[in-house]
């Protein structure tokens, strides 16, 4: 049962962490339980009190005037927090209009604004939580100290809420986006391929499997295949004694009814077991950065294509995109590729997942920058050297041959489009792509 629900745990707590309910709410509970415990303990030892200057509270023994600034404090936080996030959601709107709806993920995992957030609310639980304690029935009794911790924490929201625009402002500059979309994608191959690539490192052998594969485990929902535990989906294989092959892989669609998995010895499999494998495959309606190393390149893409579309027409945009997106292929190639054949025992095959090849990724974050750039000479020059950056990071000669080859068709397809000097200085690129180099030519180019 516990492993039935592992995937949907864990893809609860991805989705959590990301959003605008896990922290804020643990923060929000911390301070409201400290406004709590705070005027509990001052109310059990009034000799905290002391420590309180009378500067900021001349008196100690009115219940009232501590009434009133707690509900000032909380009044004005909750105003200040409904105004802020009114004017950031119209933000992000015009943002995602803009570049990309996408790029609506990045934000809302921004751990800046979910603590923006959970500061706000805090101080406002935390005034509420503190408010019964100040009463004038039975006996007049004033949580000074309490108060105190109030309006230190009014002058940290004021200074946080600074702090928030300041750094708001920065993150909806295209540049940051790209940059940030950069480093998530980056940090997903990290997790995936966390072993450096070997010079002339041996491609992974093509395992058989010992059996047909005669049998299809079909989908049960629609949706993005977001998470693939291959751990638990090999040691299940191993129990049951079956070969799987994966259909989809990371980041593609598949309809319900669609096959998901093959399957070899269909008599073991009963229906408790097919929802086992299964459910080792999370299914969604959106795609996620668990392992979606494309995912972040198609967000990237998305921010250039539009970047260069007519209504825009912002050509340095989708430069930029296309230096992120160099990082992004340079990363990928400077590590081993992620296994796609997993054995248990080690001669028998038991578990095959597909991945994207290099030749896909290639394709996937710069052939339809390239058939909307062949009339722009300034982003068909950056392509062109963003081939040659990641050329020369390797000394692999299959690599090189299939960055020489899109440099080929990029040249091609730019012949009848560009003037004859920005043609020339195409081919001087090509030819520094060709041999490896990342030096700029004579020219000065974008």
């Amino acid at each position: 049962m516990f492993e039935t629900t592992k995937p949907k745990l864990r893809a609860a707590l991805y989705a959590l962490r990301g959003g605008f309910l896990l922290r804020p709410l643990a923060i929000a509970l911390t301070l409201g339980l400290c406004g709590t415990l705070f005027s509990e303990l001052e109310e059990r030892f009034p000799a905290v009190r002391a420590f309180v200057p009378k500067v900021l509270f001349p008196s100690q023994a009115d219940p009232q005037v501590a009434q009133a600034i707690l509900t000032v404090i909380a009044t004005s936080t909750m105003t200040v927090v409904s105004i802020v996030f009114a004017i950031l959601l119209m933000t992000l709107t015009l943002a995602s209009t803009q570049f990309s709806p996408r790029i609506l993920v990045s934000f809302v995992r921004d751990h800046v604004t979910q603590w923006t957030l959970g500061v706000f609310l805090g101080t406002f639980c935390y005034c509420i939580a503190a408010l019964p304690a100040a009463r004038s029935l039975p006996q007049p009794f004033a949580p000074v100290a309490t108060v105190a911790g109030a309006m230190a924490l009014a002058p940290i929201c004021v200074g946080w809420l600074v702090y928030f625009i300041h750094h708001i402002s920065n993150a909806i500059s295209v540049n940051n986006i790209v940059d940030r979309i950069r480093r998530e994608t980056e940090l997903v191959i990290d997790e995936l391929m966390p072993d450096a690539r070997r010079p002339f490192h041996p491609p992974e052998t093509v395992g058989q499997f010992p059996g047909p594969l005669a049998v299809t485990l079909t989908s049960r929902g629609s949706g993005y295949v977001r998470y693939i535990d291959i751990a638990r989906l090999r040691r299940m294989a191993k129990a049951y004694g079956v070969c799987v092959r994966l259909e989809r892989r990371v980041g593609h669609f598949i309809p319900e009814g669609v096959p998901i998995m093959r399957l070899s010895r269909g008599d073991r499999i009963t229906d408790e077991r097919a929802l086992d494998l299964l459910s080792a495959v999370d299914i969604g309606p959106t795609r996620t950065m668990q392992q979606d190393v494309e995912f972040g390149i198609v967000q990237i893409v998305d921010i250039a294509l539009r970047a260069m579309s007519p209504a825009i027409n912002d050509p340095t945009t989708a430069i930029s995109c296309v230096d992120q997106l160099a990082c992004i292929v340079i990363r990928w190639i400077g590590r081993v590729p992620p296994r796609g054949f997993y054995y248990d025992p080690p001669h028998v095959l038991r578990v095959a997942v597909p991945w994207i090849d290099l030749a896909g990724l290639l394709d996937l974050a710069f052939a339809q920058i390239r058939h909307y750039a062949v009339a722009d000479a300034a982003v068909s020059l950056r392509l062109m050297r963003a081939l040659g950056d990641i050329a020369s990071t390797t000394v692999d000669p299959a690599i090189r041959e299939v960055l020489a080859a899109r440099g080929r068709s990029l040249l091609a397809e730019c012949e009848s489009k560009l003037e004859n000097g920005d043609m020339e200085r195409l081919r001087r690129r090509l030819s520094l792509l060709e041999a490896g180099l990342a030096q700029e030519d004579a020219v000065a180019a974008p």
